[in-house]
């Protein structure tokens, strides 16, 4: 086994954070930012890349790799916590936004996952984290979430974030479904992944579901959230105050006649 064999436990419903267990000598690679709380003998350095075996190859490789990451809009730098201490110590990792923590132990999967860009949490060190070319262009383009896709690869545990409830279906060879772009989670390597349009421009424009979905293809396993951070933050700011501070109360009748009394 490559990767660190790491214990963990999950906590909590719809905040959830994930508490990862180490032995003496065992990492775990994270996210900046991530950690919630860690005991006193683990200890925290940053580096390019995700520390794993393909990012060995001098400083040149670790900068390629870390390089890589930017491109999917993540951080040039990764955290790796270690324990340094003689006994068992924990850290924890904190889920962003609400929703779940879904671990991922690699080598059940053929040893690879393609994940949303900003879905990956932490791994046992020595998992990859890398980036997926989409197969055609047009997932680039319109996929919603960018051209590139993470690929965590290995023989480890892996944590991804999801919002929402999640769906965790398997595809038989050839069955297909159609999903909005932005709840794919995570999917098996040997999964289709493409982009359609939907289908007429009268439903594009006045669906409310937007221009493309995904349409994933088995064999596979795939991973679905309800409620994509996206989403809520679009919801967040559409119904936010405006700078002048109107009142748009949800539900109000008197939030318009308060605007109207301000002069709004």
């Amino acid at each position: 086994m490559n990767a660190h064999e790491i214990d963990y436990k999950i906590y909590g419903d719809d905040m959830q954070f994930v508490e990862i267990e180490l032995d003496p000598q065992e990492s775990v690679v994270a996210e900046a930012g991530g950690m919630m709380m860690m005991d006193n003998s683990i200890a925290m350095e940053t580096i390019f890349g995700d520390g794993s075996s393909k990012q060995q190859g001098g400083f040149m490789g670790k900068l390629l790799g870390a390089g890589k990451r930017v491109i999917t809009g993540e951080s040039l730098f990764m955290t790796v916590f270690t324990n340094l201490g003689h006994g068992k110590e924990t850290v924890s990792f904190a889920s962003p936004y609400p929703g779940k923590i879904i671990p991922l132990d690699l080598s059940e999967y053929s040893n690879k996952i393609i994940c949303q860009k900003d879905a990956f949490l932490c791994a046992a060190k020595g998992v990859s984290i890398g980036i997926e070319l989409t197969r055609k262009l047009g997932t680039g383009f319109f996929g919603g979430e960018g051209f590139i896709l993470q690929k965590l690869e290995g023989d480890g545990m892996a944590f991804v974030n999801a919002g929402g409830t999640i769906v965790e279906k398997t595809l038989a060879p050839g069955q297909r479904i159609k999903i909005d772009t932005g709840c794919l989670v995570a999917m098996t390597k040997d999964v289709n992944y493409e982009i359609e349009f939907v289908g007429n421009v009268k439903s594009a424009i006045f669906g409310g579901e937007g221009l493309f979905f995904a349409t994933l293809t088995g064999p596979g396993k795939v991973w679905i959230q309800s409620l994509p951070f996206s989403r809520l933050a679009d919801r967040i700011l559409m119904n936010a105050p405006s700078a002048g501070g109107s009142r748009t109360g949800e539900g109000s009748l008197l939030g318009a006649l308060g605007d109207m009394l301000d002069g709004n």
